[in-house]
C-alpha cells in the first residue's frame, strides 16, 4: 500500500525524481528518473548511480540534517552535454529506517546555461568587431595629429581609410538594431498580403547598379501571374536584398546571379501551398563544412573576404529570423567550384 502511494506520488512529479532513505539506497524512482539514470536503479546505493561528488554531498547532507540542499549535475544525452540542478528535500514518514527519506529532483537547466553562453559569446563578438575599427581610427587620429599633420597626401589616404572603418561600425550597429527588432517580432505573425513578384522586381532594380559595378548579370524569372503571400513586405525585401547582394559580392566578378520565383499548391517543406525564391550564383561555392553554421551570428565562411567586402556577419542571422517569423524555410545548397543556391520557401 505504501509502495503504491510512493510510486503514484513520484509519477505525478513532472521532473526526474527519486527517493533515498536512511539506508542510503534508492527506494523509488519515477519513469523520467529511470530514463535519465537507468532502468534498474531501485534498491541500489545512490552513490553507485549518481557518482558525482557534489550530488552525493547534497544528498548525504539532506539525510543528515534534514534541511534542503542543492547541487549541479553534469550529464550527456548522447547529442550534447546537459546540466541539471539537483534539489534535495527531506520527507518525513517515508522509508524503512527512521521514518524519512530524501526526495531528489533533477531540473534540466541546459537551455539556461546555453542562453548565458550565447550572451557571453554575443558580447565578446560585438566587442571584437567594434574593437578593430576603433583601434584603427584611434591610430590614424594619432598619426594625423603628429607625423602626418603637414602631409596632404597621407592625410587624404588616412581619412579615406577612417571613413571606411566608420562605415563598417555604422553597418554593424545598424545590423545589430535590425537583428534586435526582428527577434522581438519573431513570434508575431505578419498579416499583410505581399506581392512577392513586385517585391523581387523592386529588389532587383535597387541592386542593379551594384551588379553592373561588379560586371555581374542579374536576372529574375517569375510566373506571368503575380505570386502573393501573407507577410511583411519590408522584411521580405530585406531578406532578398541580403541574399542577392551576397550572391553578387561573393559570386565573383563577371559572373551571373539568377533569382527564380515559383509557386506550388503543395510544398513538402511547409506541407501546403508555398512560394519558392531561389537565388543562384555560379561563384566559387561554399565548403559543405560551413553550411550548417551559416546563419549563426558573426559566423563567416571566409572571414577575411567578408570583412573586405563590408560584411558584418549578421546578415544571414537576420534572414533566418525573418523567415522563421513567416513560418518559412531556408535551404542552402553549395559545392566548391559549382556555385550556391539559397532557397526561401514561404507558405501561401
Amino acid at each position: 500500500m505504501m509502495d503504491d502511494l510512493i510510486s503514484g506520488f513520484l509519477a505525478a512529479v513532472p521532473l526526474p525524481a527519486l527517493l533515498v532513505d536512511q539506508t542510503e539506497r534508492i527506494i523509488a524512482a519515477n519513469p523520467e528518473a529511470r530514463t535519465l539514470l537507468g532502468q534498474q536503479i531501485t534498491g541500489r546505493h545512490f552513490a553507485t548511480i549518481l557518482r558525482q561528488p557534489t550530488v552525493l554531498d547534497a544528498i548525504e547532507a539532506a539525510l543528515r540534517d534534514k534541511r534542503p540542499h542543492q547541487a549541479r549535475m553534469l550529464a550527456n544525452d548522447g547529442a550534447q552535454d546537459t546540466s541539471y540542478d539537483v534539489i534535495c528535500r527531506y520527507v518525513n514518514g517515508i522509508g524503512a529506517v527512521q521514518g524519512g527519506a530524501v526526495l531528489a529532483s533533477f531540473q534540466d537547466v541546459t537551455h539556461l546555461e546555453q542562453a548565458v553562453q550565447m550572451r557571453r559569446d554575443f558580447v565578446a563578438n560585438v566587442s571584437h568587431e567594434l574593437r578593430t575599427p576603433l583601434t584603427a581610427l584611434m591610430g590614424f587620429i594619432e598619426t594625423l595629429r603628429g607625423p602626418a599633420r603637414d602631409d596632404p597626401a597621407a592625410r587624404d589616404r588616412f581619412l579615406a581609410i577612417m571613413e571606411g572603418e566608420a562605415g563598417r561600425m555604422n553597418r554593424l550597429v545598424g545590423d545589430l538594431l535590425s537583428l534586435n527588432r526582428v527577434e522581438s517580432e519573431e513570434r508575431v505573425r505578419p498579416k499583410d498580403q505581399v506581392n512577392l513578384t513586385g517585391t523581387l522586381e523592386e529588389t532587383i532594380t535597387s541592386l542593379r547598379p551594384l551588379a553592373e559595378g561588379a560586371e555581374v548579370q542579374l536576372s529574375l524569372a517569375a510566373p506571368e501571374e503575380p505570386v502573393f503571400v501573407i507577410g511583411d513586405a519590408d522584411q521580405l525585401r530585406q531578406v532578398f536584398t541580403n541574399l542577392i547582394e551576397n550572391a553578387i559580392k561573393y559570386g565573383g566578378r563577371g559572373g551571373r546571379v539568377d533569382a527564380v520565383l515559383s509557386a506550388s499548391d503543395r510544398d513538402p517543406a511547409v506541407r501546403g501551398p508555398a512560394a519558392r525564391v531561389q537565388v543562384i550564383d555560379k561563384g566559387p561555392g561554399i565548403d559543405p563544412v560551413h553550411l550548417p553554421r551559416l546563419t549563426e551570428r558573426f559566423y563567416r565562411a571566409d572571414n577575411h573576404r567578408s570583412r573586405e567586402l563590408g560584411g558584418t556577419g549578421l546578415g544571414l542571422a537576420i534572414v533566418k529570423h525573418i523567415i522563421n517569423r513567416h513560418r518559412g524555410r531556408l535551404r542552402v545548397e553549395s559545392e566548391l567550384g559549382q556555385g550556391s543556391v539559397f532557397t526561401v520557401i514561404l507558405p501561401r
